[in-house]
């Protein structure tokens, strides 16, 4: 349990001792700073602690936010502060010299001052405030009275940015839900579990191929959609964020969509329909516009410059225009807008035309958004990128021991002078290019292969600080992806093909669990494990090698492909779950426009 102190004795008819109480907090009271600092002192080790003015005046959601929420290592509103456990010495420290009638505002002042990064929530209409005499204070509980806080709570859970499907048909509704759940101890953790089992059951009566099992999976999808809305709101509702709640929020909803594809391609394979290459270049194309979102947002999270600041003025007055914003998130097919079609495609028509409408329109939204990023990138070609931005941007890359090897063996040669973009472009075009030019099992593509993996080694020799070095591990995805993809679908081997999904899914997951590391402040997964499974040249050569040397021998390509996703998907899978079991890593929830 936490331990709130008031720091004197709460006013007559004052309800902050009951508030407190009912955000989870032992209440104690002190009769003055040395008391304060004695009862500090007695928490025992590893709670979070909160002081508290006993004249605050304020609504109990104002408190919940300045005090409970745990992504902070310490935060403060008018009359309260808290910090856990790793802010505890600091506050102990500021404390022994800290006076004046706004104990808790200079406390936090003094923890800003030492180092610690004190949170302020944005409290909006909410009231939260220390009243100096009886008339403040009678204003202060009108201005309370005014303003009801549970309808803030529920208004707050609710992403501020969203998609036009989500906003106007789901979140009027499951932020109840959420609100339902909360109220019944039940947590986002398991409302995400809830919505990923759901999705399962979806792509399962995709997978029966029959007319009512496809209205069945389109309502099912709607269905584990609303449950994943409500599962971040449940969050933000009762502040029950979480390491792992973070994790599983973000890589499940990767799970969802693609075993839902996969659940399409079984049910089109029932009727006699093929559609396995049309579900893998869907799931490729996903995944290189997701990985061009993380891509440009690490390269120029801390870049500077004027042009940095300026770059994005036409887009500013595009967004004073109300109908441009929902506009422009729509024709991007964010998540809630591709799940309502695909929902509805799947339960009216067939799988392929799910798969073509989702591929259209998917592309139109990569070309439109990395379109837009160039040209900002471009006229921010002058800002200076930092040595972590080029570094986060390496790490995407997913270079493996071949791309090392590269960088050792050519040392400073003409190659290497070439900038890092144009060694990319001409390694992913020779490699696709024989890929689709030559026969399956051609000697020339383990050759373009073996080139591949030159350029794609020389093109990371340098740091990353490049205005378009961010394009590097899209490419590299659509190169790696896109030659599985080409020679499955080439090799006319039974099985060949869902082999390959396995495949690509598996890589896939590794490429995603990187990227959430990095947004969660601790780096890149340990280089044991790119070794281990061969960075992207490394696993695009072994693919071209097995395709050469299993080309006249039936179904071992399959079950070559086969072993190699099941391998894969072990490590990676294996090293995840104990990293974000264990890890001290930061709750970092998405809070802009769910892709």
């Amino acid at each position: 349990m936490s331990t709130a102190i008031l720091t004197g004795p709460p006013a007559p008819g004052s309800s902050l001792d009951g508030d407190l109480r009912s955000l989870g907090f032992d209440v104690r009271t002190a009769a003055g700073p040395e008391e304060t600092g004695a009862l500090l002192a007695a928490v025992p080790a590893g709670e979070r602690v909160a002081l508290v003015d006993p004249r605050f005046v304020g609504h109990v959601h104002a408190l919940r936010l300045a005090l409970t929420d745990p992504r902070f290592p310490a935060a403060a509103a008018p009359g309260a502060l808290t910090v856990q456990n790793g802010a505890r010495p600091a506050l102990a420290r500021a404390l022994t010299t800290a006076a004046g009638d706004d104990l808790t505002g200079t406390l936090a002042d003094a923890l800003d001052a030492d180092g610690v990064a004190v949170h302020r929530p944005q409290l909006g209409t909410l009231v939260a405030t220390v009243p100096a005499d009886a008339e403040a204070r009678h204003e202060a509980r009108a201005a309370v009275e005014a303003v009801d806080d549970e309808a803030v709570r529920l208004r707050s859970a609710v992403k501020a940015h969203d998609g036009f499907f989500t906003t106007f048909f789901i979140s009027p509704y499951s932020r109840y839900i959420a609100r339902w759940c909360a109220r019944r101890g039940l947590t986002p953790n398991q409302v995400t579990t809830a919505s990923l089992l759901t999705a399962l059951i979806a792509a399962g009566c995709a997978a029966t191929g029959t007319r009512g099992g496809y209205v069945a999976a389109g309502v099912l999808l709607l269905v584990s959609f609303v449950l994943d809305c409500t599962d971040g709101q449940l969050a933000r509702y009762a502040l029950k964020y979480s390491t792992m709640g973070a994790w599983l929020d973000a890589t499940f909803d990767r799970a969802k969509e693609y075993a839902f594809y996969a659940g399409l391609a079984l049910g089109a394979a029932r009727n006699g329909d093929d559609v396995w290459a049309l579900a893998l270049g869907a799931m490729i194309l996903m995944t290189c516009r997701h990985v061009v979102d993380f891509a440009f947002n690490e390269a120029n999270a801390e870049s500077t410059g004027a042009t940095a600041r300026t770059s994005l003025a036409v887009s500013s007055r595009l967004d004073s225009l109300g109908w441009t914003v929902w506009a422009r998130r729509m024709i991007i097919l964010p998540i809630g807008e591709r799940w309502a079609m695909i929902a509805v495609l799947t339960a009216v028509t067939t799988p392929r035309i799910v798969f073509w409408a989702l591929i259209a329109g998917c592309a139109f939204g990569a070309c439109y958004t990395t379109a837009g990023r160039v040209l900002r990138s471009l006229a921010r070609r002058r800002a200076k990128r930092t040595d972590r931005a080029a570094q986060a941007l390496a790490d995407l890359t997913d270079s493996g021991p071949l791309a090392a090897l590269t960088h050792r063996v050519l040392g400073r040669t003409g190659i290497l002078m070439l900038p890092p973009l144009v060694l990319a472009l001409i390694a992913t075009g020779a490699l696709l290019a024989a890929a689709l030019g030559r026969p399956f099992g051609s000697d020339q593509t383990v050759v373009a292969a073996v080139f591949y993996a030159v350029f794609a080694g020389a093109a990371v020799a340098r740091p990353l600080k490049g205005a378009l070095d961010w394009l590097l591990p899209p490419l590299f995805r659509a190169a790696e992806y896109g030659t599985i993809l080409v020679l499955a679908a080439r090799s006319e081997v039974n099985g060949a093909l869902p082999a390959a999904y396995g495949l690509v899914a598996a890589v896939a997951y590794h490429h995603y669990d990187t990227v959430y590391r990095i947004r969660g402040g601790t780096g890149a997964p340990p280089t044991w494990l790119v070794r281990t499974i061969g960075g992207h040249e490394g696993r695009t050569l072994l693919v071209t090698v097995l395709a050469a040397l299993l080309a006249s021998r039936g179904n071992d390509f399959t079950l070559a492909l086969t072993a190699l996703a099941v391998t894969i998907a072990l490590v990676v899978l294996v090293e995840s779950i104990r990293f974000w079991v264990s890890s001290g890593a930061p709750a970092v929830h998405d809070e802009g426009e769910t892709a």
